[in-house]
């Protein structure tokens, strides 16, 4: 069976989603949610999931130890669900191609430090998008450059708002991320530059 590191720093619901699509066999699992934050609602979720947590702070999180104990776990992928810091370039070193993250936009726009959550949606409407999306992406040493695995669309609708269109975006995040985490784990999928484009329904 696959391990799977999920880092986290909010409510965690494609932690959740991960979980439930991947509790249907015996594929993978979580074996840890690695989070910034000690107030995050998805430390909660995993405590109920029965499944091990690690708050780190930043100098943790920096450490030489940090990564030897990720190394213990012998993950098949690390995934980034929401979370929040840059990982350092010594991580991404040791974990290359093995890290997945999922923007709520169409990378290469919207993309970068600062741009998450509420910041990237009022960023896509303010500059008058007809749609967005989701991107998810092999990590590297640069915020959300990384090479493209797959991406999703949704329409943008005049009267949206941050809260609207997150709903939306977040429908597209729990329907493609562990179907494409599935995928990468089936085939073993090697970072190529090229990406599959899916729309919503």
């Amino acid at each position: 069976m696959h391990t799977l590191i999920v880092f986290a720093s909010g409510q965690g619901s494609n932690a959740r989603a991960i979980h439930e699509y991947f509790g249907r066999g015996q594929q993978a699992r979580i074996g840890l949610i690695v989070c910034n934050r000690a107030d995050a609602g998805v430390l909660t979720w995993a405590q109920h999931a029965e499944i091990p947590t690690w708050v780190v702070d930043r100098q943790t999180f920096m450490s030489e130890d940090f990564l030897r104990q990720l190394q213990t776990y012998q993950p098949s992928l690390i995934v980034l669900a929401g979370f929040l810091w840059k990982i350092p370039d010594a991580l991404v070193a040791i974990f290359r191609n093995k890290i997945v993250n999922i923007h709520p936009a169409l990378l290469p726009d919207f993309g970068g430090k600062g741009m998450y959550g509420a910041h990237v949606h009022r960023a896509v409407i303010e500059a008058g998008k007809k749609e967005s999306g989701i991107t998810i992406h092999y990590v590297d040493e640069v915020y959300d450059s990384g090479d493209i695995i797959m991406q999703a669309r949704c329409p943008v609708h005049p009267d949206d708002d941050d809260l609207t269109l997150a709903g939306r975006i977040h429908g597209l995040e729990h329907f493609f991320f562990p179907r494409t985490l599935e995928y990468l784990l089936q085939t073993g999928f090697a970072a190529s530059g090229q990406y599959t484009k899916a729309s919503s329904v």
